[in-house]
């Protein structure tokens, strides 16, 4: 009932659908929007998929990653609708922007500009850092908990405390999240 299988995937590890690689917390996108910020990536030049999946990790700055499940259909759809082109170049499909794909982006160009903001495209890079290096220590904790788990090296008073220890951590956070002040809390 609880064991090393139990935990697996507890924190971190493991593909969550949804989400890219992350946990699903509701769209990133709505249903069409990638569409739309794969054609103005491709504004910027042409890519490959992989080139793509890549640049909108980086646009988002670590917090969305699209599967190729996702990413190629639509660059297929793209290319069938006319709005991309695609060639062979060193063994990979290559897609460069189309006049009419370009047509395309700049009459729903209100639409892309509402979903880079949704990403966060406005976010303050600090903050963005700040959060992804939060999610990290996270990950990193859930790797020592599950290796130690699988170790066998936890038993029930070992995860009384690791429990108390992380109900106040969430006590101290809940605080610092709803001060309005925008000051500091001592942990």
């Amino acid at each position: 009932m609880f064991g090393p299988k139990a935990m697996r995937g507890f924190f971190g590890g493991g593909h969550r659908p949804g989400f890219g690689h992350g946990p699903r917390r509701g769209r990133i996108f709505e249903k069409g929007d990638l569409k739309y910020v794969i054609l103005a990536l491709l504004e910027d030049g042409p890519s490959h998929g992989y080139e793509v999946i890549r640049s909108l990790e980086e646009r988002s700055r670590g917090f969305y990653s699209p599967s190729p499940g996702s990413v190629y259909p639509t660059l297929q759809l793209l290319e069938d609708m006319g709005h991309v082109t695609s060639t062979q170049r060193d063994g990979k499909k290559v897609y460069a922007i189309t006049d009419q794909g370009r047509k395309f982006l700049e009459e729903n160009r209100r639409s892309v500009e509402d979903i880079w903001g949704k990403v966060g495209g406005g976010w303050d890079p600090g903050v963005a850092a700040e959060l992804h290096e939060i999610r990290h220590d996270l990950v990193d904790l859930g790797k020592l908990f599950g290796q130690r788990m699988r170790e066998g090296g936890v038993d029930r008073e070992k995860l009384a405390r690791i429990r108390e220890v992380i109900s106040a951590a969430t006590r101290e956070i809940e605080t610092i999240l709803r001060d309005d002040t925008g000051g500091t809390t001592n942990v």
